[in-house]
């Protein structure tokens, strides 16, 4: 069944006339990329060609995504908004408010008891604004959205930052804020500055234990968790071809941990293929009536130094099977020299557990392939050194995967097979084989590594690789086992080396399910009553956040200045709070307890200047609030990388921060600190974060003049009365300094419905 065909088919109708003429004012060929962005400008056909890095554009998306931990707080907006319904295709789905613990089963009547309140408010919302919604159990979000949603050519955005997986179907998908998501669904446009271009030419055919996945490892181990920031990475080659659609949604995926804003491939046999086994025969044929417009044009893959920012070739013949940490997943090490670098870095060898699925890789093929490694495991007498959990990404992928066997291969080796959603990869873990913070290793085929990630613990080293990598060293227990060179010892004594793996790109016998887990929204939801408990420590109804005046930020106080990583899970941590995400003033006591303060090296542990004394960060702020002082937080580079919640952004504000002044930002995050109302600036000298002491207090001397392009002088004053003078650069331009005057980009939207 092909979801919104019309709509799909309108912007194929209009897609060779706005590419035509976008080519017309660049003067010369274009990037899928850029075909895709000039076809979904706002106010149509282009008028003029865009500085890449430089303008800001407003877009038309055309679908939108929620996932049930941001998607509370995005609904919670869009109620305020004076809407009767989204402006544009949307869509709700329960996977991240599933722990994992005992099996799919019992996990499942468990999620749906302690969470039914929120689940029952997401249906409901859903309902009366025509939104379509994904129950628990249906599967994680972008294995969901790659299978009904994702289209070549299109554009999407969703409130989660791995929404770029839908670039595997050769979509522009992007991860945002729930504000933006809010904007959209109001019928208003999407900004986004015109990005930069990264261009990987792959060449060559993944082999033996190579996979689609070690691609994007070694992207990572290029660029960096920074180094795809601002642009689009675009894959093209012959290499690329011989990729599955699967695989392409994997490396595109990743794409979110080099801080890219999205990854795409260009339209081919393996996305043709994948649309028809997945029942949308319809995009298919309409996609390949226009499929010149739907990658990019020969002359840019021929000459890609000419037409990309930066061209990365890789030689997928020579590409070796990678694990990636841990504590960071651009850390890339080749599987053959790990065990020499975790002796040398004192990582725990003993592998415990071993994870495979999220929405990174939970496909049919992926599934498949670590199959095929367990099936060698039962059927050569091996017995698994370490635990197994399995997620699958959907539950049509569960039911398929179930009726061809490949649950069984797994089951057979003692391992537990997991709810449809993201479980152990959010932090969704109830782990009970470790007590306390003992170090341990894991490794999983998820896309995050950060400490503390899959079960909350700061002493867990988790590493990142494919499903059948993660399959042989579960089974061999060890960190340092190569299965391309190793052998195991049997149950029988005997000496055996394990095949490389074999899978299967889609089911032989097609794609099966009973209960996708879908639920239509009614034509006319006027009748609906969303209803929440003033009790409930689950939701709260959203008061609009009033704008910070000029004079409240004169003798603003330093709450925290963050040492080094502070990821949005430092800023508003996963796991159990996840519970809270539907309500500000409780979520907003995690408020940067994860954040290390540089100045005694501690987390959640911060001086309150009104008193001289020491503790935790949220309740430090809060005493700041009751006095009316704003504060300032202070950070380091690629501050709120991750996750695309807006809950690291809203938190603060809601408890009176003002302003974060960091030397530089991760994308999402410093567009989701604009949208409430916020003040996010960088240092124009680096070196300036040095200035700051713990007693300081900030007066923002020229906030009146604030404007696009004009740096701000702040002035610091220290303890012993000395001062020093900061300029802080920013990247705000004139809509989004209206945000920030009226309080917040939804007060601004209000305003205009009004």
């Amino acid at each position: 069944m092909a979801f919104d065909i019309e709509m799909i088919k309108k912007v194929y109708s209009n897609m060779a006339e706005r590419v035509d003429k976008a080519r017309e004012l660049k003067g010369g060929p274009l990037t899928l990329a850029e075909k895709i962005l000039y076809s979904h400008l706002w106010n149509g056909t282009p008028t003029k060609k865009f500085g890449r890095g430089v303008d800001y554009v407003d877009f038309a998306p055309d679908r939108i995504a929620l996932q049930d931990a941001t998607a509370q707080m995005a609904l919670l907006q869009f109620m305020q908004a004076g809407k009767d319904k989204v402006a544009v295709p949307t869509t709700a789905h329960c996977d991240h408010l599933i722990q994992a613990k005992q099996g799919a089963k019992a996990d499942l009547e468990r999620a749906n008891e302690t969470s039914s309140e929120v689940f029952n408010f997401l249906e409901s919302v859903s309902n009366k604004y025509g939104i379509g919604f994904w129950k628990p159990g249906a599967g994680i979000i972008h294995q969901v959205v790659l299978e009904n949603y994702a289209f070549p050519g299109g554009m999407m955005i969703g409130t989660d930052s791995h929404t770029v997986n839908a670039g595997g179907l050769g979509m522009v998908a992007i991860g945002v804020g729930g504000a933006d998501a809010v904007d959209v669904m109001a019928g208003m446009p999407w900004e986004l500055r015109f990005p930069k271009l990264i261009g990987v030419k792959l060449t060559g055919e993944i082999n033996g234990w190579t996979s689609a996945k070690d691609v994007i490892l070694k992207v990572a181990d290029i660029l960096t968790v920074k180094g795809g920031t601002g642009a689009i990475i675009e894959y093209f080659g012959p290499g690329a071809k011989k990729l599955s659609c699967t695989g392409k949604g994997t490396i595109c995926n990743m794409g979110a941990e080099v801080g890219a804003t999205t990854s795409t491939f260009g339209y081919d046999e393996s996305m043709e293929r994948f649309l028809r086994a997945t029942g949308r025969e319809e995009v298919a044929d309409a996609a390949n009536e226009i499929k010149e417009y739907l990658t990019g044009d020969v002359e840019v893959y021929e000459n890609p130094e000419q037409y990309f920012d930066q061209v990365i070739e890789i030689d997928l013949d020579k590409l070796q099977p990678h694990l990636n940490g841990p504590f960071t997943p651009d850390l890339a090490t080749p599987v053959g020299e790990l065990g020499e670098k975790a002796r040398a870095n004192d990582w725990p060898l003993k592998v415990e557990w071993g994870l495979i699925g999220s929405c990174t890789n939970s496909s049919y093929e992926d599934l498949t392939r670590a199959a095929s490694i367990a099936k060698q495991a039962v059927e050569k007498k091996i017995v698994a050194k370490s635990e197994f959990g399995i997620n699958p990404g959907s539950e049509q992928i569960r039911y398929t995967a179930e009726r061809d066997g490949i649950l069984k291969v797994f089951e057979d080796l003692d391992a537990t097979i997991f709810t449809n959603a993201c479980g152990p990869c959010i932090g969704q873990w109830d782990r009970s084989d470790m007590l306390g913070e003992q170090k341990n290793t894991i490794v999983h085929s998820f896309n995050r590594n950060f400490s503390k990630r899959a079960d909350g613990n700061p002493n867990t080293h988790a590493f990142v690789g494919s499903p059948e990598m993660v399959a042989a060293i579960t089974i061999a227990g060890r960190l340092d086992f190569n299965p391309m060179t190793d052998t195991l010892l049997n149950e029988d004594g005997e000496e055996v080396k394990l095949d490389p793996p074999m899978g299967l790109e889609l089911p032989p016998q097609g794609f099966d399910v009973i209960d996708n887990g879908y639920i239509e929204p009614m034509a006319d939801g006027s009748g609906v009553e969303v209803k929440v408990n003033p009790d409930s420590e689950r939701l709260q109804l959203l008061t609009p956040f009033q704008p910070i005046k000029d004079e409240e930020l004169k003798d603003v106080k330093l709450l925290i200045k963050a040492e080094g990583k502070c990821t949005t899970d430092h800023i508003s941590m996963a796991g159990p709070w996840l519970r809270y995400r539907g309500h500000l003033d409780n979520i907003a006591n995690n408020t940067l307890i994860g954040a290390v303060n540089a100045f005694n090296g501690k987390t959640n542990f911060v001086k309150n200047q009104l008193t001289g004394e020491y503790g935790g960060v949220p309740d430090t702020q809060r005493e700041y609030k009751a006095n009316n002082i704003k504060t300032i937080v202070v950070g380091d580079h690629n501050y709120g990388e991750g996750s695309s919640r807006e809950h690291a952004a809203m938190q603060p504000r809601h408890l009176g921060v003002a302003a974060v002044l960091v030397k530089s930002f991760a994308r999402i995050h410093e567009t989701n600190l604009k949208k409430q109302g916020m003040l996010g600036l960088t240092f124009a000298n680096e070196a300036d974060y040095d200035l700051i002491q713990e007693d300081d207090t900030f007066n923002f001397v020229d906030i009146a003049e604030f404007a696009p392009g004009k740096p701000l002088t702040i002035e610091v004053t220290h303890k012993d009365g000395s001062k020093d003078t900061i300029i802080a650069n920013h990247s705000y331009n004139d809509q989004q300094i209206e945000w920030y005057r009226e309080g917040s980009a939804l007060n601004l939207i209000k305003k205009q419905n009004a």
